[in-house]
């Protein structure tokens, strides 16, 4: 990787971090050069629209890192209950070994900056849109009827993004294994009643 790319990729990595722990209005420039290592005129080098850009870039890569994993736990569990589980513990144990710092890499930045950035905003509801996607696509593999699988996945999301929070703020895995444990027998259920092909 050449000196430039690294540089940028440091300051998408820094933002990321940081957006993740404390978000967007809480996250100088000053804060994403300590993090980062890299000079400060190199962010509006890269990032010529300064601080917005850069964070937009940062929820991008956050939010696909994500949904990369959230592919890899469900694409490895046939059963969508407990791939559902599976989901919440991953997070669970991810939260917890944050010390419950770094939750949702939107949330925080979705809950404060996308009523006054309509760049952030769309950002991060490209993203909510991409994890909803891979959720109704396991949803409807596994049975789910059609016209009920992306209100069926925004339910899911919805429900684990609110037991995010609440492990965060409990400091505790419990309210997230419960969500996964509640929302695992919600799609076992529906894939005994759903029609068969």
């Amino acid at each position: 990787m050449k000196k430039g790319e690294e540089t940028k990729r440091k300051l998408v990595a820094a933002t990321s971090t940081l957006l993740q722990r404390q978000g967007f209005h809480a996250t100088g420039l000053s804060d994403i050069v300590a993090e980062s290592g890299a000079p400060r005129g190199s962010i509006y080098f890269y990032f010529p629209d300064g601080k917005e850009s850069l964070a937009c870039a940062a929820l991008e890569e956050s939010g696909e890192t994500w949904r990369e994993a959230i592919l890899a736990v469900v694409g490895s569990e046939p059963d969508p209950a407990k791939a559902i589980a599976g989901v919440c513990e991953f997070l669970a144990t991810s939260l917890e070994a944050s010390k419950y710092q770094e939750g949702c890499p939107l949330a925080t930045v979705a809950l404060e900056a996308a009523g006054v950035s309509e760049l952030v905003r769309k950002t991060v509801a490209r993203n909510y849109t991409r994890w909803t996607d891979v959720i109704a696509e396991r949803l409807s593999a596994s049975g789910a009827p059609d016209d009920m699988a992306g209100r069926l996945a925004t339910f899911v999301l919805s429900t684990i993004e609110g037991a995010l929070l609440l492990s965060k703020v409990h400091r505790s895995k419990t309210p997230l294994l419960d969500a996964g444990a509640m929302l695992g027998a919600l799609a076992s259920g529906l894939s005994r009643i759903a029609p068969k092909g």
